[in-house]
């Protein structure tokens, strides 16, 4: 798969999970989905990791273990909920315009590697596995189709 299309499936993601967030009102928005997170929540930690994701694609070129990997806690608890505390706005729409500002800023980032460097084994590993900028793509792509699939199924039930 190419940077492009790599980029064009992040998007569409990205679209999908606000299309998803548009419907809900306020209080839907803020409440919690299973008693762990709110859709708020989702749309915060996103935001947050596509900015991670430049940070760390640069230590991956540099060899480095990316940041977010030396101590991320289970299933990276201790990253989210900075992300989560970082991005603290309660209103939808300054979230939405977020997402989208932080979703282009990866976009530009990830346009501006070569091929080459994008599918690159730089020697990063973690857990026993390589770590490359394509990779690390990939599983920020899967968040967004798994939040957009909760969040989803959730408000079926909350909506009708």
């Amino acid at each position: 798969m190419t940077i492009s299309d790599q980029v064009k499936r992040l998007n569409y993601t990205v679209a999908d999970m606000i299309k998803c967030i548009e419907i809900l009102n306020p209080d839907l928005f803020l409440e919690k989905i299973n008693n762990r997170w709110s859709s708020r929540d989702m749309i915060a930690h996103l935001a947050g990791w596509n900015r991670h994701i430049i940070i760390g694609s640069g230590q991956i070129i540099d060899g480095e273990l990316p940041f977010y990997d030396i101590d991320p806690g289970e299933n990276y608890s201790n990253v989210n909920a900075s992300l989560i505390q970082e991005y603290s706005s309660q209103d939808k729409n300054e979230l939405i315009e977020e997402l989208n500002k932080s979703t282009m800023e990866l976009a530009e980032y990830l346009q501006s590697l070569d091929q080459d460097t994008w599918e690159k084994d730089f020697g990063v590993r973690h857990a026993g596995e390589i770590v490359t900028i394509k990779d690390t793509v990939d599983e920020l792509i899967d968040d967004y189709s798994h939040h957009t699939a909760q969040i989803e199924k959730w408000s079926k039930n909350r909506i009708n």
